[in-house]
């Protein structure tokens, strides 16, 4: 897996993800402190809300940024992004009051959602061969589960010896770090690219998603984590604190056991998707997690908390499956879009699935207040074994590598039929959703 670290562009950008994730890291805990310090035991419910705020920007800052800065040098958008980010984190230590969280933390993920689909969306130009690509996206969300693991060891390490608020320079530098590693990378510009009206690059990539039966299948899927992930990222730090009694580095201790498996999973899959299609491995895990989920939240029901070993070992799992269903994303959407079309495409998968979170985390804090933890998480674990039925259904089983279809509009002497025309006569080839195919066959 390591290998590919030996392209040097593909190394610095790597190192750049880790660097500001593990900044993010902290700012995960730290945010989580900051809203327990100021409202105590409804920190669940004013976190829940700030996440919501967070997915707010990611869903509809997007698509946006992303077709106004289409023009724009990638390395210019990316570093724009980092300065802008690394800016309001240097705020947050100071904030006192609820309402100044919130609009802090709109302005910092309208700034991710400018860089993370940009920065995805440049890693298949530099890496072009699948099999890279896929020990690449392993490592992604290694880099992920820093602010799982790594991060919160390293905050339950400085909660010992300094106040939470000092966890927020550990995040103001990671952002800093992050942007001089990009500065220092070659960035490739893509060529071929059609200049398209605003709208057009507007809605191109969510057209081309909708349109795709896999892509809708991960959709459904992106639902499936979602839940489960909500309720462990808003809720953790109340179960830990009240309902466990336990001090602030037993938070930390807590993600790092969601993030442990989350790492795992990542560290097999690229051997397990060597042998096994996308489809079984993200379906699968997505049942799994749903069934852990519901049955904790009938544990807790039932007989209350288990103990703290058992807690542990259920995140693990659960971070475990939520990585198998996310790790494999970008496999999927490498394959269903041309190189032109591919940021606008990432740009979709990022405000599509964080619609998800955008349901997902308020219902997570919301419920949790209203009806209590357990009857929150039997809900959330619902929801999650929904998205997983989905999925199978709108995921075909069999995905033929070449669909055969029709082009009434096109002579037959048009170089695009002759191109590829099987031995019957007819027309088939890998399909993709673009200005020639502007729908899936009927027959797949």
């Amino acid at each position: 897996m390591l290998r590919i670290l030996r392209n040097r562009t593909y190394a610095r950008l790597f190192l750049a993800q880790v660097v500001a994730l593990l900044g993010t890291g902290l700012l995960t805990v730290a945010l989580g402190l900051l809203a327990y310090a100021i409202a105590g035991e409804r920190a669940g419910a004013v976190l829940g809300t700030a996440l919501a705020i967070k997915m707010v920007a990611y869903v509809a800052l997007a698509p946006i940024s992303q077709a106004a800065a289409a023009r724009l040098p990638r390395k210019a958008v990316l570093v724009g992004a980092d300065l802008v980010r690394a800016a309001v984190a240097m705020c947050l230590p100071f904030v006192d009051e609820v309402w100044q969280v919130y609009a802090l933390i709109f302005v910092l993920q309208a700034a991710s959602a400018t860089f993370t689909p940009a920065f995805q969306a440049t890693i298949p130009d530099i890496l072009p061969r699948e099999e890279d690509y896929t020990r690449a996206l392993s490592l992604s969300r290694l880099a992920y589960d820093l602010e799982n693991l790594a991060s919160p060891a390293l905050a339950g390490f400085l909660l010992t010896v300094m106040t939470y608020h000092y966890l927020f320079t550990g995040t103001v530098a990671g952002f800093l770090g992050s942007a001089a590693l990009v500065l220092a990378s070659s960035i490739p510009t893509p060529t071929g690219s059609r200049t398209r009206p605003f709208l057009q690059r507007l809605t191109r990539g969510s057209w081309i998603y909708l349109a795709t039966p896999r892509l809708r299948g991960l959709l459904a899927l992106n639902m499936t984590a979602a839940a489960a992930g909500a309720f462990v990222i808003v809720n953790t730090v109340v179960i830990v604190r009240s309902g466990f009694g336990l001090p602030e580095a037993a938070v930390a201790q807590a993600l790092a056991a969601f993030g442990g498996g989350s790492m795992i999973a990542a560290l097999l899959l690229p051997r397990l998707l060597d042998r096994l299609k996308d489809r079984s491995v993200m379906a699968n895990a997505a049942l799994l997690l749903s069934v852990v989920t519901l049955g904790h939240a009938g544990w807790l029901m039932a007989a209350g908390l288990p103990g703290w070993g058992a807690f542990l070992l259920l995140w693990g799992i659960s971070g475990l499956c939520y990585s198998a269903i996310l790790t494999p994303t970008g496999r999927l959407l490498r394959v269903s879009a041309h190189a032109e079309d591919r940021p606008a495409l990432f740009s979709a998968q990022f405000a599509l699935s964080h619609a998800c979170w955008l349901l997902t985390y308020p219902l997570a804090g919301w419920a949790g207040e209203a009806v209590g933890l357990p009857a929150a998480m039997a809900i959330l674990g619902a929801l999650a074994l929904a998205g997983a039925v989905a999925a199978r259904a709108l995921w075909p089983a069999a995905e033929d590598a070449e669909l055969p279809h029709d082009h009434p509009d096109l002579p037959d002497d048009h170089p695009h039929l002759l191109a590829h025309r099987t031995p019957g006569g007819g027309h088939a080839h890998s399909f993709m959703i673009d200005d020639d195919h502007p729908a899936w066959p009927r027959s797949a």
